[in-house]
């Protein structure tokens, strides 16, 4: 019998997250919490750059860029593999 409710479609049934979303999600909540708890402006030095930033910026930049480095390492592996794949047909 059809559910008559209309709310769900055949394909989320049974849908759920999966350990990497949640995984996901966790870090997301603890960068905020860690984020909101650090609010002071911070002098930075960086080979001759000096400039003040809000603490929390520096946090979320620093980050965008490990998550960007991470996901950079991830495209190259997966080539790797792909180009490995195709020299060993």
């Amino acid at each position: 019998m059809a559910d008559s409710s209309g709310d769900s479609s055949p394909g989320e049934i049974g849908r759920r997250l999966g350990g990497g979303a949640i995984a996901l999600l966790i870090g997301l909540g603890a960068l905020a919490i860690f984020m909101l708890q650090n609010t002071l402006d911070v002098n930075v030095k960086f080979l001759v750059l000096s400039f003040t930033w809000p603490l929390w910026l520096l946090i979320l930049v620093s980050a965008l860029v490990g998550a960007l480095i991470w996901f950079g390492f991830g495209v190259m592996r997966r080539h790797r593999r792909r180009q490995e794949r195709r020299d060993n047909r």
